[in-house]
């Protein structure tokens, strides 16, 4: 009695919606398919497929025992990854995404380490402002920053990503510092091209939140340029501390405000499967968190000085 052979041909009719075209997936006859499959029903005592001339259907009973069996043999093959895996050093192409910025400013060294750490590994990194398709693109981790969609893809933190409202020195001598939200109206404003067009909020002093709508004089799809703007003494922006880390403590960007401004976001790591994880995506993830946590090396000596974080 062959049982796994039955359990995943069944599988493959199901998710492929025919006898064919499942045998044409498992390497098999479409014969033996359908063999198989009918011994598992005759084994379980109860039709899982509705077969026409046409078409075939899955039954309700053959619906609820798909959706059990996908979990079972997601395991059995994550199992089998496991165990080649534990016996060589990983190996093979791992696919990265990420935001251009973070990636370039947030990944760069620490993907480097991971490559050097694991010779076997070949990285193929994608740096794109765009919303990628894990799955459509073959991409194996992508690094994302705020808010996620519902999906059925797997997300891991990595750390928060923490925002500041700054500008240069000479600009704050020349304009003045503000010291509330709303004479941020009086200032040049450099925002990013796709910024919301309602402004920031603010944590008011009694705690409610205040938001200021600002019009930027400049605007930029790029957050490396907005930083070399403000450098330049062009305005004031709300930039990540990943960009704007360096700048802050060497003195030549400061603080507005104290940096107050709206919650921190997130930076995910994103998978498509859970239980399908191999080993190269798994020291990956790990690399990620260690190297970005609760306290990123990017923010080192700047935590403390923003409000809200202690």
């Amino acid at each position: 009695m062959d049982r796994l052979g039955e359990l995943e041909a069944f599988a493959a009719v199901a998710e492929t919606g025919g006898f064919t075209a499942a045998a044409r997936s498992l390497g098999r006859t479409t014969s033996s398919v359908s063999k198989q499959v009918r011994a598992l029903e005759e084994r379980l005592g109860s039709r899982l497929l509705n077969r026409t001339t046409r078409r075939v259907s899955l039954t309700e009973v053959g619906a609820a025992f798909r959706d059990r069996l996908r979990g079972v043999l997601d395991d059995l093959e994550a199992a089998e990854l496991a165990v080649g895996e534990l016996q060589e050093e990983p190996r093979g192409v791992l696919r990265v995404g990420a935001p251009m910025d973070f990636g370039r400013a947030g990944l760069s060294e620490s993907l480097a380490d991971f490559a050097s750490a694991h010779p076997g590994i070949r990285l193929e990194i994608q740096l794109a402002d765009r919303f990628v398709d894990l799955v459509d693109e073959g991409f194996d981790v992508v690094v994302r920053i705020g808010d996620l969609p519902d999906s059925t893809l797997v997300a891991r933190r990595l750390g928060p990503c923490r925002r500041v409202l700054c500008a240069a020195p000479a600009y704050l001598d020349a304009r003045g510092r503000p010291t509330s939200p709303g004479e941020l109206r009086d200032h040049a404003i450099v925002g990013y091209a796709y910024e919301r067009a309602d402004g920031w909020s603010f944590d008011a002093e009694d705690g409610a939140p205040q938001r200021i709508t600002l019009e930027p004089r400049h605007r930029c799809n790029n957050g490396e340029m907005i930083r070399s703007l403000l450098l330049a003494g062009l305005g004031i922006a709300l930039l990540p501390t990943f960009l704007v880390g360096s700048e802050l403590r060497s003195g030549r960007l400061e603080a507005v405000l104290n940096g107050r401004i709206e919650a921190d976001t997130t930076i995910w790591a994103v998978t498509p499967h859970r239980k399908l994880l191999t080993t190269k995506v798994r020291l990956l993830l790990e690399h990620l968190a260690r190297g970005c946590g609760e306290r990123p090396p990017w923010d080192e000596g700047l935590v403390e000085t923003l409000d809200g974080d202690g």
